[in-house]
């Protein structure tokens, strides 16, 4: 086993780095990159421009015709070289690509993501502070999707075929084939004041008058936040994992192990939560970390936007969207390293619930 997770741990490194580099090739040479959005801003097409570059209205007055820089980026046109050049030395593209890139990595490697490009501080604090908003989607979702989904799972797969498994099938396919997002806005319109009910709150986590509530009514205005955010992703989540957990069991059930169980004279019972169980749970227990990380990172994206809680799926959007680089190459690398870790938990786990798994005679 040892010889298996050196193995993974060292096709990390090609990974991550391939991971960065597509996407390093995808967005850094993408239009409308921090040059072009500062340019818009003192050209009058956007504002805040004066916090973003100091001196930049006064060298704006300096125009000129400035074709090569016009036709470098977008809107430039008239704007002083000089003013240009400040801007590529701010954002670092002053060096070549390849030389970006190298440093880049070489500070991630180290952890060291350095600032955002407009919020003047750096970004892992940026990182730490939107997390708990992030942790608090992926932490209940997990809890109470899987709560859901396996004594649903078991029950359909003990009535399998029956009216109860036909019914809450339908339910489970057409809750996974809605989006989302969209189930989110209908139940914005429906029940925060969008067309109908107002009866929750449509952004953060917490009210304003958060501090001068009492513990209980803390924990109740927190819950009252999450209660539409947690059911738009909860619509899809438990789908898959009581679809599993109910194949898993039917799988197990048809084994012979299960015939001598009964033969035996074990009750039902005993059969299904004494023996059937640790097996057929096996690939669902071992699903925890990658769907902790599905409904952390991916999941939660545009439920953030929707409900603007300001996490980390809202952060890494603005980012992109502001073509705030260092953001948005800092959350990648986190969060591919973290996928890729998981990944290689989750195989552990598989060999520490069945010692009869051994990884390391299959090739990787």
């Amino acid at each position: 086993m040892g010889a298996y997770i050196l193995r993974r741990l060292l096709l990390m490194i090609p990974t991550i780095v391939g991971i960065m580099a597509i996407s390093f090739l995808v967005i850094q040479f993408a239009p409308g990159g921090p040059v072009e959005q500062v340019i818009a801003q003192l050209t009058g097409q956007g504002d805040g421009a004066d916090q973003r570059l100091s001196g930049g209205g006064d060298m704006l007055n300096q125009q000129f015709a400035g074709d090569e820089m016009g036709a470098k980026y977008r809107g430039a046109q008239g704007l002083d070289p000089e003013l240009i050049a400040k801007l590529e030395k701010q954002f670092g593209f002053d060096k070549p690509p390849l030389t970006r890139f190298l440093e880049m990595m070489w500070n991630y490697i180290r952890f060291d993501f350095g600032e955002s490009f407009f919020r003047n501080t750096t970004v892992i604090d940026l990182i730490v502070e939107k997390m708990p908003v992030s942790i608090s989607l992926g932490v209940w979702i997990l809890l109470i999707s899987y709560a859901i989904s396996i004594p649903l799972g078991i029950k359909k797969a003990v009535q399998d075929g029956s009216p109860f498994d036909v019914w809450t099938s339908g339910v489970i396919v057409i809750g996974y084939a809605v989006p989302s997002f969209l189930f989110g806005i209908l139940l914005i319109v429906l029940f925060a004041g969008g067309s109908f009910f107002d009866w929750f709150p449509l952004r953060g986590l917490i009210s304003d008058n958060f501090a001068e509530l009492s513990w209980w009514q803390k924990i109740l205005d927190y819950f009252w936040h999450l209660t539409l955010p947690l059911t738009a992703l909860l619509l899809s989540a438990f789908a898959t994992t009581t679809l599993l957990t109910k194949n898993s069991f039917i799988e197990e059930i048809k084994k012979q192990y299960v015939v001598t169980a009964r033969a035996k004279g074990l009750g039902e019972r005993q059969v299904l939560y004494g023996h059937v169980f640790r097996n057929a749970m096996l690939i669902v227990i071992a699903g925890i970390p990658g769907a902790f990380i599905s409904a952390f990172f991916t999941g939660s994206l545009l439920i953030e936007n929707i409900f603007s809680l300001d996490g980390l799926g809202r952060l890494g959007y603005l980012a992109v969207v502001n073509r705030d680089y260092p953001i948005v190459f800092a959350t990648l690398y986190i969060f591919s390293l973290m996928g890729l870790v998981v990944s290689l938990v989750s195989d552990l786990i598989y060999t520490w619930i069945d010692p009869r798994i051994d990884f390391e005679r299959r090739d990787v």
